[in-house]
């Protein structure tokens, strides 16, 4: 497949930032977009809404359809898959995207975000490959992309921000054992990450602000390989750890300076890498 043109995506935490970055790609494909979010009504320090999402979806070329839905909560995200199914078709790719992050020391990390991340992050990933699998499995190139690190055991990524770095390397681990109890039945999964930090809201708002902005990529670096992940043969291709720029280069793109916010600037390496 070189083309997303027909294919169902849902994609979780798809109002802003990287998933909405995924979407638009997969939209000017042609694609049909899940967009399950909890955020319905404009936030002042977070732009976007799964109904804002819709609008760029169908201006980009694709069919959006809007989710509200807080993944920690099965029945909002069972109702949100059944949505899908029933406006679509079916289901041909989930991509685990929605995330939380608070980053403090063991001491510091206060139950409740402790809570939040392992809620959103680990299981909220575990829950939505649990209750669209029914559907991928009937698709013809069934794909599910986690937007999560390669599991790396060195002391240092977990030091300080021990509870975020679990509940992301939890996201890795569903990567590591659903590709192995789902090849036989041609179900791709596997993990992007990107390598360097990609301006979002949370760099703006948590992690150092407009200076830290302007050392990042823009979202469309990894929706560009995802892009290129999710059009591959599904059997073929699982079980994969991937960083955004080495699947660029296996596409043949190597100049990688359209995609900093600022052309030139030293960037800034992600955690994990």
């Amino acid at each position: 497949m070189s083309t997303l043109k027909d294919q169902t995506l849902l994609i979780t935490g798809a109002s802003r930032g990287i998933g909405k970055a995924i979407a638009l790609r997969a939209a000017r494909d042609g694609a049909n977009i899940v967009v399950v979010a909890k955020t319905a009504e404009a936030h002042p320090r977070l732009p976007g809404t799964v109904h804002s999402a819709v609008e760029e979806i169908n201006a980009a070329g694709g069919q959006g359809l809007a989710c509200v839905c807080d993944i920690r909560f099965e029945d909002e995200l069972q109702a949100a898959v059944e949505q899908s199914v029933e406006t679509f078709g079916g289901i041909d790719i989930l991509v685990n995207n929605a995330s939380a992050i608070h980053l403090s020391s063991t001491t510091e990390t206060p139950m409740k975000r402790y809570d939040l991340m392992h809620s959103i992050n680990t299981r909220g990933t575990f829950l939505a490959s649990k209750l669209c699998l029914p559907h991928l499995l009937k698709a013809a190139n069934p794909h599910i992309l986690n937007l999560s690190p390669p599991l790396n055991m060195d002391p240092q990524w977990f030091a300080g921000n021990l509870s975020y770095t679990m509940s992301k390397y939890g996201m890795s681990m569903c990567v590591l054992g659903m590709a192995e109890e789902y090849k036989d039945e041609g179900v791709a999964v596997n993990a992007l990450w990107p390598r360097t930090v990609i301006a979002t809201s949370a760099v703006r708002n948590l992690l150092g602000g407009e200076e830290a902005i302007k050392c990042c990529r823009k979202p469309e670096i990894v929706a560009d390989a995802a892009q290129a992940i999710l059009t591959r043969e599904s059997r073929a291709c699982t079980g994969n750890f991937f960083i955004d720029d080495e699947v660029l280069a296996e596409e043949g793109v190597t100049d990688l300076e359209q995609y900093a916010v600022t052309p030139g600037a030293e960037l800034l390496p992600d955690f994990f890498l």
